[in-house]
């Protein structure tokens, strides 16, 4: 038994492995695909490097303010980035793998949640969210 939950996600784009982890390293792309259907992003620190922080808001359609804080643990230049979510309320590890694959490139999304009384209820909905961020890289490509 595990302590941990684990939720993965992964989808085949229809671009070069370079192209989709630049989706991602670029923050100006990446204000424009983050996050669930109806969100919007601001981007105010970004420093993908180990150690470096990433500061953004996301702003949901009803127009509420999530401030997310995260830091960089590890980054292998244009294959992964691991990053560790701090606030504001979920608490957990992103694992990004951009591999080749023949139709494109492949991303897989694994998050590693603690598990609580809270995680164990809600987690089946971190699923479909990933799905609604990966839609909106897809959009974000073309």
């Amino acid at each position: 038994m595990t302590d941990k939950i684990e939720i993965t996600n992964e989808r085949v784009f229809a671009v070069d492995r370079q192209t989709l982890y630049a989706a991602f390293a670029d923050p100006a792309m990446l204000e424009r695909w983050w996050g669930p259907h109806g969100f919007t992003d601001h981007i105010t620190a970004f420093d993908l490097a180990p150690g470096g922080h990433w500061l953004i808001t996301m702003t949901a359609s009803n127009g509420t303010d999530f401030h997310n804080r995260w830091r960089f643990d590890e980054i292998v230049d244009g294959r992964f980035i691991r990053v560790v979510h701090h606030e504001p309320v979920h608490v957990f590890t992103l694992e990004m793998t951009f591999a080749d694959d023949a139709g494109g490139a492949r991303l897989t999304w694994r998050m590693l949640y603690d598990k609580t009384e809270e995680t164990e209820a809600i987690w089946h909905l971190f699923r479909a969210a990933n799905e609604q961020y990966f839609d909106r890289l897809e959009a974000a490509l073309k």
